[in-house]
């Protein structure tokens, strides 16, 4: 089997993390889904040879991991060091800041306090991960970040209705 099947493999197991995450009301469970997938997509980025996503996401579930525990502002800025860290030392063009882009919007959600916060700005976070998965090529991660986005409006509105607005 190709580097890319299996690629397309592991982001096939990573969907199933991203569409239980937020069907989940406590932040805990949420993040720790997305810990889990993290892995499994910085995997999936190794093996396409798409270095700053591949750290970006290990970043990213480590991340997770520790916001389950602290929302400490400088544990955020910490970790936004890091991922620039990361752009700094694999950048690659263009795509490189893309994901950077997606990985700092997400830092922020991680380390909200509100999960209706986190869900809007892993929202916009997402967006950013769809167009950089978009251009890398890789089909099966478009159709994850298109059904996370999916399943995060679906638990936003289980549980807050159609209020998306950004307080």
């Amino acid at each position: 089997m190709s580097e890319f099947m299996v690629s397309q493999w592991l982001i096939g197991i990573a969907i199933i993390f991203d569409l239980v995450s937020f069907q989940f009301k406590q932040k805990r469970h949420i993040v720790a889904c997305l810990a889990v997938s993290g892995v499994l997509i910085s995997s999936h980025f190794a093996l396409l040879q798409q270095w700053t996503a591949a750290g970006l996401m290990l970043v990213a579930a480590i991340r997770y991991v520790v916001t389950i525990f602290s929302h400490s502002k400088l544990l955020m800025s910490l970790f936004l060091a890091i991922s620039s860290l990361v752009t700094l030392v694999t950048f690659a063009g263009p795509l490189s800041l893309i994901s950077f882009a997606g990985s700092v919007t997400q830092t922020v959600a991680a380390f909200s306090q509100s999960d209706q916060r986190l869900r809007q700005l892993m929202i916009m976070g997402t967006s950013l991960w769809l167009l950089n998965n978009t251009l890398v090529g890789s089909p099966t991660a478009v159709l994850m970040e298109l059904l996370f986005i999916g399943s995060n409006l679906v638990g936003y509105y289980r549980f807050y209705g159609t209020r998306l607005a950004l307080d």
